[in-house]
């Protein structure tokens, strides 16, 4: 990219961000935010639309757009499963989770657990989520992003740094930024700009594609698709095999438990809905949100397919399949445009996971031990400073996956094990049982993190490690049957009641827009199999 194009970029990419965040902070002026329920929950005040969105794009990041068009350019569209049947996990969250979430008033998935089990596993189950976030995800976010950058604007030339330089600093910049939103804003300005940058994110996520279509046709898209459709269709099957990625097989066994914990009990994503206005704008979010995942295989993962066909098995890392197309195909005019939706993406996905960590911190970590820190302007202020210290660790932690040899998005999965399924174990068993002690849920806790460790580290077994997280499933719901029988909790579990006024009438299309995702679901499965395009 030559300094002139490359200027253009820069500004018009500036332009558009500048406006995302005066939209933002307009929407958000006018409110209280010195208040912890509005810096932490948006003062529970979110609308359907503002919760889709914000979901929208706290989960399709920079990580989404390099990790699975990465496995669709290696392998298959197999790993289109970890988004697409999300949908059943977002289902269960709308109809069965959020009602009891809701009429808690909970803050933070680890209070609902205290309020079950006692406030030991409140503060065990909180250390988990800050561990998995600040070594892993949010690192992961800043990497994916970083890395994009990288590969589509030449910054390496551009500023006579070599890659690792290069890589470094974008880091930095995007994490600077982002950090902007959760430690000034709070939940409220994360929700109203994830909303603009989502809109962004789907026009971008249509021309992508449509691009690498005509460039495959040779300027006729038509005839791109044919290619596509009739050279190696092997590549569009998601009915993944024993040796990809995701067999078909983890549809049925992990994949269902760690869908059910991303959506249903993963602090940074349930707490846009723990703001909901109304149980029915929580539901309507949720639901919505659940149509978005069904795109993911034509905006997120045919690119990586394209690619291959374009390019061939000869890329350096997997991981560079999208940026190469995008950088091969997206007119310059465009990429600015490009450059602040996907950066947008990824302060998204940052700035929602800081917020987050910030609040498990401060609220289930600090204010229960210290009886200072309980006014609203304490909390408010603890959290910015766990904010930056969170947002500097994950700068240093960031550069380091750029040596992962399976690629992004296994890393991602791979250690996300280690907290998701005994948190998903602990919420069913606190939904549905009354006599599972508290010492059955740190026994749990402790025996997931030992087992699963060893497994993958140790003694490693040749089992997927999706097959893994259910057969530890298994193994805890054993360990809870048994202190239920042995030493089963002595009272009742206290009634939660309502502690903030929220509107907990359901939303009366919520069952019937649920089966028409379920539906569409299946329908996906079709079309991508043997039965339909990968024939």
């Amino acid at each position: 990219m030559a300094p002139e194009q490359a200027a253009l970029t820069a500004i018009s990419c500036l332009a558009f961000m500048v406006i995302v965040a005066w939209l933002s902070f307009r929407s958000a002026n006018g409110r209280d935010r010195s208040g912890a329920d509005d810096y932490f929950l948006a003062g529970r005040s979110l609308s359907g639309p503002f919760i889709a969105g914000s979901l929208l794009l706290t989960n399709l990041s920079a990580e989404q757009l390099i990790g699975l068009n990465g496995s669709a350019y290696g392998f298959n569209l197999s790993s289109m499963a970890w988004e697409v049947t999300a949908g059943v996990a977002i289902i269960v969250m709308a109809l069965v989770f959020l009602p009891r979430y809701l009429q808690g008033g909970f803050t933070t998935l680890p209070q609902f657990l205290e309020q079950r089990f006692d406030a030991g596993t409140r503060r065990a189950s909180a250390l988990l989520f800050l561990l998995g976030y600040s070594l892993i995800t949010i690192p992961a976010v800043l990497y994916a992003g970083a890395l994009a950058v990288l590969q589509l604007f030449d910054l390496p030339g551009l500023l006579n740094l070599d890659r690792s330089q290069a890589l470094l600093w974008i880091i930095v910049a995007i994490a600077l930024i982002g950090a902007g939103y959760a430690v000034v804003g709070g939940l409220r300005a994360i929700a109203i700009s994830d909303t603009w940058n989502g809109i962004g994110l789907l026009a971008m996520g249509v021309l992508i594609p449509v691009l690498g279509l005509v460039k495959l046709g040779a300027g006729d898209p038509l005839r791109g698709l044919s290619v596509l459709l009739t050279n190696h269709p092997q590549k569009l099957n998601a009915i993944g095999a024993a040796d990809d990625p995701t067999p078909f097989a983890t549809l049925f066994t992990g994949m269902i438990l760690a869908n059910l914990f991303y959506w249903g009990t993963n602090q940074y994503v349930i707490q846009r809905t723990l703001g909901a206005a109304s149980l029915a704008e929580g539901q309507k979010g949720v639901l919505l949100s659940g149509f978005f995942k069904l795109l993911v295989p034509f905006l997120m993962m045919l690119p990586g397919t394209i690619a291959y066909h374009l390019y061939g098995p000869d890329l350096a890392r997997i991981d560079l399949a999208y940026p190469t197309l995008v950088a091969d195909v997206l007119p310059t005019a465009f990429a600015g445009l490009f450059l602040a939706v996907l950066l947008g993406a990824v302060f998204s996905s940052f700035n929602s996971l800081v917020n987050s960590a910030a609040t498990l911190f401060t609220l289930d970590l600090v204010v229960p031990l210290r009886r200072q820190a309980t006014s609203n302007a304490a909390q408010v202020r603890i959290a910015r400073i766990a904010s930056s210290v969170i947002a500097l660790l994950a700068i240093l932690m960031a550069p380091m996956l750029q040596y992962a040899p399976e690629g992004l998005w296994q890393v991602i999965r791979v250690f996300t094990g280690f907290y998701n399924i005994p948190v998903i174990a602990l919420v069913l068993a606190g939904l549905f049982t009354r006599r599972v002690p508290a010492a059955a849920a740190k026994a749990v806790l402790v025996f997931h993190v030992l087992a699963y460790g060893i497994l993958r580290f140790v003694w490693p077994v040749d089992i997927n490690f999706i097959h893994q997280y259910a057969l530890l499933f298994l193994a805890e719901v054993a360990i809870m049957a048994l202190f239920a029988v042995w030493r089963p909790r002595s009272a009742d579990v206290p009634q939660s009641s309502t502690a903030v006024p929220v509107d907990l009438t359901p939303w009366r299309h919520a069952r019937s827009v649920a089966a028409l995702l379920l539906f569409g679901i299946i329908a996906l499965y079709v079309l991508f199999s043997p039965l339909g395009v990968a024939a």
